[in-house]
């Protein structure tokens, strides 16, 4: 029975894309984590019974785990699906490859494993580096020089100040202080909790190219020095730079037309933090102090002097010294500080201002030791438990922001016994009535569908993780799950919500932004607003949802639930432009995630390896260790010298097969095996993935990739070797591209390469061609290459192939005992595969 299940399924597989699906299975499209909640939601247009679903390894087309009804709840009928279903594999841990199969229902491919979230939480720095103002990488110029003219000061209105810097805060050139302070404080709060996790691939400008320096850093040193700019004296706090004349259509940042009244293109005016109503379109806002302001610089400049000291000490030393009087400014004119608006009533109307003074009284009390602020904090934090839009159906737009409550956290972390309890049992309150909001809903999900709903959905995700760690009690697991899901892809749309994560999956295409509407690219990184009530959509005024001419919008007509909405459409501003401070938001819980995945794979803190397009191309370069790795398609001429010189000298290898070279030398695949060698793919058909003068043309599809990789693979099984054995592969003919690592690592697998340089791998040239290399040419560069690089060749994967044309007479292999001997005289070490990317000895 179990074989014919596994022919079944393997042949549904194979045919996805011929078939018209009325279901669909919805999964985190990045995959998951062992040890965490697993729960797919199940969508048909017909009405339909389950009883049990089937996890499926995509390698072996065998199921691995069967679940009954225990693990599935039914809600009948949600908007135009007949039957909505969800269903509960958390059970399940051991890393793999997997789809689900439910009914005729099946799911896209999602890997299992420690890694899915690696990369993340520094992928979302690609958006933040595109919202830069001033200088900006993404368009290779500089914007808004002549920022800023001061408005609503009592003796210097009309005067110039230098507040050049900071992000955009959307999909418009409005800067914000609420919610770009925020964006500093969450990138801050990540780095301090997961500092290993952050990479350094870009210059502080922006620019590709390593400075020394983790790139969050840099784009929070570039987000503090604007904010030390907006507070340049002491009490001298500004809000907000220009304002809805901006809405004035879709251009680069350099190209401003916008016109305050200083010409198009001229200067903005920058907003002075008086503590009295300012402009809202033909009314006033309702701004009755400064302290929701006050308190967000207070706290980012203690927190920050102490983190950026490293780094950065002269912008730490600076703002250090500014961080007392922001928060006496905010003691002395305590409430709100709403922004501005001219010719439409949108604002942000945050209405809350005592969670700002509490984290930064926190912050203070840290970075002084002063108990007076640790008392502060906790009167504060007293006024306001749970932030108010916590188990409201509704709220106005920012409103109750930031979204969750830093204070609370940090007050619990610092503060005595009693006072640990008081404010983790508020944390707790908080989650509470968003659980009892969702608990019983398909997606469980109660975020209420407002503006930038997303963003709310990473502060109570953000919030669950906190409570978590604090506590270890996992009563809200589920709900946390759930809101990580939602925003990859588990949810009515099938939509990430976050552009270009994972690159493999379902992302906006066509989101509310200028880089989109001029055809710049697309705004990676980013994190969409996500869904709206649909009152509230029908309430927005010039939308208009017609495709554009070259058809790229996706309304999702057929899955939307009713009571909130949601489209990929460039014209929809409430549910598909990003924001800055949400994408910020999201570098704790994505953080936290690889942090977790890393240790439930018991790996390294620190990746020493060296990529390329997304493949290994390296170990750590400071180790003095060289690992040897073979490559056949359908020659073996060279395995039985290679073989035994390996074994001479107890050196354990790494071999990668295609599939015609398990089906005719198995003796030679046992024997590797046998000696202890790494055995994996090398692809099934050897295809050439993409021409070699063109590498964004891509000659296989996905699809074709996959069935390829799993023909390799239910090959090496039948010769004894798993998926979870031999995750590394290195692709036919050393070829390769990001897409080619992108669509392996859906698949929980990993390119690595031979480590260029050396000309180890040119040993399949003949006589005949330009290119040829003779053995002895290939042994003095790698020679030379050890003698001319700084780091010789620490790390290199040493590339020989396994057997070569007969036309080559001159075999490498027959050289390899001198090669080793050579290298083991220079102080080289022989690793396995495993032992130089993972770091583990054998």
């Amino acid at each position: 029975m179990r074989k014919f299940l596994f022919i079944c399924w393997t042949a549904t597989f194979l045919s996805l894309g011929l078939l018209k699906a009325e279901s669909w299975i919805r999964i985190n499209q990045l995959g998951y984590i062992p040890h965490s909640s697993k729960v797919a939601v199940l969508l048909s247009q017909e009405p339909i019974s389950l009883k049990e679903f089937y996890l499926i390894d995509a390698f072996t087309g065998k199921v691995v785990d069967h679940f009954g009804k225990s693990h599935i709840r039914s809600f009948g009928q949600q908007g135009n699906m007949k039957s909505a279903f969800r269903l509960d594999f958390s059970r399940y841990h051991h890393p793999g490859t997997y789809f689900i199969q439910a009914g005729n229902a099946q799911s896209e491919l999602f890997p299992i494993n420690g890694h899915v979230y690696k990369g993340t939480a520094d992928y979302i720095l690609h958006y933040m580096r595109q919202q830069r103002c001033g200088w900006n990488p993404f368009f290779g110029d500089s914007c808004h020089q002549k920022d800023a003219i001061i408005v609503y000061h009592p003796t210097r209105s009309g005067e110039h100040i230098d507040v050049r810097g900071g992000w955009h805060d959307a999909g418009d050139c409005l800067q914000y202080t609420a919610t770009s302070a925020n964006a500093i404080y969450q990138m801050m709060f990540a780095f301090q909790q997961y500092p290993h996790v952050f990479k350094d691939n870009y210059q502080a400008n922006g620019v590709k190219g390593a400075n020394g320096i983790p790139d969050i850093i840099d784009e929070i040193g570039w987000g503090m020095d604007w904010l030390s700019r907006m507070n340049p004296s002491e009490g001298e706090l500004y809000n907000q730079i220009a304002d809805d004349r901006d809405h004035v259509g879709m251009r680069r940042p350099h190209d401003d037309i916008a016109d305050y009244g200083m010409g198009a293109g001229g200067a903005r005016p920058v907003y002075y933090c008086n503590g009295k109503p300012q402009q809202r379109g033909k009314f006033l806002n309702a701004t009755e102090g400064i302290a929701s302001t006050a308190g967000k610089f207070a706290a980012d400049f203690a927190l920050g002097s102490h983190l950026l000291l490293p780094y950065l000490p002269k912008l730490s030393k600076t703002i250090g010294a500014k961080a007392e009087s922001a928060y006496l400014a905010g003691i002395q004119q305590p409430g709100c500080c709403q922004t501005v608006s001219v010719k439409s009533p949108y604002i942000y109307e945050e209405c809350n201002w005592t969670d700002d003074m509490e984290l930064a009284a926190a912050e203070l009390y840290r970075a002084t030791g002063k108990k007076s602020y640790c008392d502060d904090g906790i009167r504060l934090g007293r006024m306001e438990k749970t932030t108010p839009w916590m188990g409201s159906d509704t709220a106005r737009h920012y409103q109750w922001y930031p979204f969750m409550n830093m204070g609370h956290y940090q007050l619990a972390v610092v503060g005595e016994k009693a006072i640990r309890k008081e404010f983790t049992d508020y944390i707790r309150k908080g989650i509470q009535k968003v659980w009892e909001r969702g608990k019983n809903t398909l997606f469980c999900n109660g975020i209420p569908a407002i503006w930038c709903s997303n963003n709310l959905t990473v502060a109570m995700l953000s919030q669950c993780i906190l409570y978590r760690q604090l506590t270890n009690d996992h009563t809200y697991v589920e709900m946390e799950g759930s809101l990580r899901d939602w925003l990859l892809g588990c949810n009515p749309w099938g939509v990430s919500m976050i552009v270009g994560l994972p690159a493999w999956g379902n992302y906006p295409r066509q989101p509310h932004s200028a880089i989109v509407k001029l055809e710049l690219g697309n705004t990676f990184g980013g994190l969409v607003d996500g869904p709206v009530y649909s009152s509230i959509f029908n309430s927005l005024k010039g939308v208009n949802l017609a495709p554009d001419a070259k058809n790229r919008s996706n309304n999702y007509l057929l899955f939307q639930p009713g009571d909130r909405v949601y489209h990929d459409n460039i014209h929809d501003y409430s549910s598909n432009e990003p924001t800055m401070d949400g994408t910020a938001s999201l570098a704790f819980p994505l953080a936290a995630y690889e942090e977790e995945g890393r240790q439930q794979a018991s790996q390294p803190k620190t990746d020493n390896n060296v990529y390329r397009e997304g493949g290994i191309i390296r170990g750590h370069p400071k180790k003095k260790q060289i690992c040897l790795v073979f490559t056949a398609a359908d020659k073996a001429d060279g395995a039985p010298i290679i073989i035994s010189t390996l074994k001479k000298r107890h050196i354990h290898g790494g071999f990668f097969f295609t599939g015609e070279f398990y089906e005719k030398y198995p003796h030679v695949i046992q024997q590797l095996r046998k000696d202890g060698h790494y055995v994996g793919s090398h692809s099934y058909g050897h295809l050439l993935y993409f021409p070699w003068e063109r590498r964004d043309t891509m000659l296989v599809s996905e699809k074709e990739f996959q069935q390829d990789m799993l023909k390799s693979y239910r090959l090496m099984k039948e010769a004894g070797i798993s998926s979870e054995e031999a995750p590394y592969f290195i692709p036919p003919y050393e070829h390769y591209n990001d897409t080619i690592s992108l669509w392996a690592r859906r698949m929980g697998l990993q390119v690595i390469n031979y480590t260029p340089g050396t000309a180890s791998n040119g040993d399949y040239t003949t006589p005949d061609m330009k290119n040829y290399y003779s053995s002895q040419t290939i042994i003095n560069r790698i020679k030379k290459y050890d003698d001319t690089h700084p780091d010789g060749l620490n790390g290199h994967f040493l590339m020989i192939h396994l057997g070569t044309s007969e036309l080559r007479t001159d075999k490498l292999y027959n050289r390899l005992g001198e090669i080793i001997d050579m290298l083991q005289d220079r102080g080289y070490r022989f690793v396995t595969v495993k032992e130089m990317i993972e770091g583990r000895h054998p």
